[in-house]
């Protein structure tokens, strides 16, 4: 793509170093990520055989419904293939993202069903084997392929981590090895962020309709086609340019921590999450607070709005949730309400609370119902009283934040004809 007007002033060069990280940095965040997780190597599914506490904070907003399998994928030598297990009842989604997040794929109950099979995931422009089954094209050489096993209570551990033993990958083409050293972590310094940024732009080719937001970005020297050079600038320049890219880093952590829209609230997501198209800003956002979500089809995660700064709740008050006789969410599987500490980076992670209860949802042990039908769930940091216990979801003393997820959603809640009732102060 050519352009008439290339930006080469400070100011337009602070403009363009703002789209550039807001762009890349969920690409820099998923290297960062696929270095931390990659202990195995690529081409091999990393199974947590248990659910995931406070101390897990690999990613941020983790739930405590499923088991995770994760992958690497590297197809940069050829194509692999991927045994899926048959999964009985049991919910099972395996979902694959692009290295911008993107969920271009998701295989289990909600697609593919419950009987498992034999996947070829192939990477761009490759060929597809003659033995090839049930292909799964992707849009860039490195995939990240992330499984959620439903667990139904402590006693169902063992068979769910029987269904992970049957999710494999092919012995397939050899990967390359990681680069040596910590990973580039995205409040690096402008020189180090921007030259990490090009080196994944080129060796993960951005789709051909990012081509607009690639020219505004052109004169900093990234692009799929570029070497970055930070020499090449004055001292006018790359002042400008750092500016841009610390206005970008301190917006997106006001974003995590600003007030949004909310309906009787509760925060919704839009329609693009977890397969975001040209919506940079969205899908910078959730590279941040909520690495991996899946699209609404799959799962829908509400965000209460609490009383406390920055929309978040205050661990020292009581609040309570309640749902009216025959008014629990439309769901084709599960729900579960998660709370979480709330880190001053944005990011979120399960409280360490005495009770280690990290989530209460349907299938939590215990779960009491009042008479009439309908369902009281009980937040904080103090007991609801022994009797109330069992619906109790313990709070860490400091800000915290809750949200909801509904697996499968049924339409209503996800075309907004549902709406969840808003969360009480005591």
């Amino acid at each position: 793509m050519s352009s008439e007007f290339t930006p080469v002033s400070p100011a337009e060069l602070k403009s363009a170093a703002k789209r550039a990280y807001i762009y890349t940095v969920p690409l820099v965040i998923m290297e960062t990520t696929r270095k931390w997780r990659m202990g195995a190597g690529a081409n091999v599914f990393n199974h947590a055989r248990k659910l995931l506490t406070h101390r897990s904070r690999w990613v941020t907003t983790p739930n405590n419904d499923t088991l995770y399998s994760d992958a690497w994928l590297d197809l940069s030598k050829g194509p692999v293939k991927i045994t899926v297990p048959a999964t009985g009842e049991r919910y099972f989604s395996l979902a694959f993202m692009d290295m911008y997040t993107n969920n271009f794929d998701i295989l289990g109950t909600r697609t593919t069903g419950n009987n498992g099979g034999v996947y070829t995931v192939v990477g761009p422009h490759q060929a597809v084997p003659e033995d090839a089954t049930n292909v799964v094209r992707a849009p860039t050489p490195r995939v990240w392929a992330l499984a959620r096993i439903l667990v139904d209570g402590p006693d169902d551990l063992t068979a769910a981590c029987a269904v992970q033993d049957g999710l494999f990958v092919h012995e397939g083409a050899p990967s390359e090895d990681v680069a040596p050293g910590d990973p580039v972590q995205r409040s690096a310094g402008w020189r180090e962020y921007l030259a990490t940024a090009n080196r994944l732009l080129r060796r993960e080719p951005p789709p051909v309709t990012d081509g607009l937001i690639l020219e505004q970005i052109r004169a900093l020297g990234i692009g799929p086609d570029q070497v970055f050079d930070a020499d090449a600038f004055d001292q006018e320049q790359a002042e400008a340019i750092e500016r841009g890219v610390e206005e970008a880093k301190n917006w997106l952590v006001q974003i995590q921590r600003a007030r949004r829209s909310a309906i009787d609230g509760w925060t919704y997501p839009s329609m693009r999450n977890g397969d975001y198209g040209q919506n940079y800003t969205l899908r910078a956002v959730v590279s941040v607070g909520g690495l991996g979500a899946l699209p609404l089809e799959e799962a829908i995660y509400m965000r209460a709005e609490g009383d406390a700064e920055e929309g978040l709740f205050d661990g020292n008050q009581n609040y309570r949730l309640h749902f009216p006789a025959g008014a629990m969410p439309p769901l084709n599987s599960f729900w579960s309400l998660t709370l979480y500490e709330a880190m001053d980076d944005g990011q979120f992670f399960f409280a360490d609370t005495p009770l280690r209860r990290y989530a209460v949802g349907d299938r939590s042990p215990g779960l009491q119902y009042n008479e009439d039908g309908s369902l009281d769930l009980w937040i904080g940091a103090r007991s609801p009283g022994a009797d109330r216990e069992s619906n109790w979801l313990p709070a860490n003393e400091g800000p915290f934040a809750l949200f909801f997820r509904g697996y499968m959603p049924k339409a209503d809640l996800m075309e907004g004809r549902y709406r969840l009732p808003r969360v009480e102060r005591l």
